[in-house]
């Protein structure tokens, strides 16, 4: 690490890979909307000439695992494993309802639209990319969800889980926006092209309720 100070919890630090808890309200990238960026602080995990940069992307209302490159090799190897479907994610989501079903997959196309009034938006149609995402109710009383989804899609869970009838709570595109949006990288795991396993997992905000059950399934 160099003389800058990281301000958010690291979850895992190698040579090549870390991988941070990213904060809720915070774009891993800058934007029109969001100048202040994750970006910002990438310098501070540097450890020679390269930049660090983001491996995958968090929307800016989601928290948790997010993977960062912190050399050459390291992105070269964390691009093959997103690539090579060598990445397991699994998120936490309170829901505004409950699915009828306990658990369940959602297999529905997503494609980009744009309107000048509402502006971009992804939706759910027949022509759309290939997007897969499984389910499961954890706690009914919180109405706590694990999706975990089989591709990467802009806003895939988002949509998936409006698209069964149960938006996650505070969305503020997909869902009523009412409150803070309630969706977390709970886990990251990824098999990287050398052989090696960085499996990391990390708490929800401390202003989620509080859950101790079983996660194996």
């Amino acid at each position: 690490m160099n003389d800058l100070t990281f301000p958010f919890p690291i979850l895992l630090e190698t040579r090549d890979v870390v991988v941070i808890n990213k904060p809720a309200g915070l774009a891993v990238h800058p934007g029109p909307k969001t100048p202040a960026s994750l970006e910002d602080h990438l310098p501070a995990l540097a450890i020679g000439g390269f930049v660090p940069v983001a491996a995958h992307r968090l929307d800016r209302d989601t928290s948790g695992c997010l993977a960062i490159a912190r050399t050459r090799r390291g992105a070269k190897w964390l691009s093959a494993a997103f690539a090579e479907k060598q990445a397991e994610k699994r998120y936490w989501a309170i829901l505004s309802s409950l699915p009828a079903t306990a658990d369940g997959l959602v297999d529905a196309p997503l494609s980009k639209v744009s309107t000048a009034q509402s502006g971009w938006r992804m939706v759910v149609r027949r022509d759309g990319k290939p997007a897969r995402t499984h389910w499961r109710v954890l706690d009914p009383a919180l109405r706590l969800v694990e999706f975990r989804p089989e591709t990467g899609r802009t806003h895939q869970i988002r949509v998936h889980a409006a698209h069964i009838g149960c938006p996650i709570s505070g969305d503020p595109v997909y869902g009523d926006g009412a409150g803070l949006m309630r969706l977390h990288a709970r886990s990251l795991a990824l098999t990287l092209p050398d052989g090696q396993r960085l499996a990391v997992s990390c708490d929800p905000p401390a202003d989620w309720p509080v859950w101790s059950g079983p996660e194996s399934q």
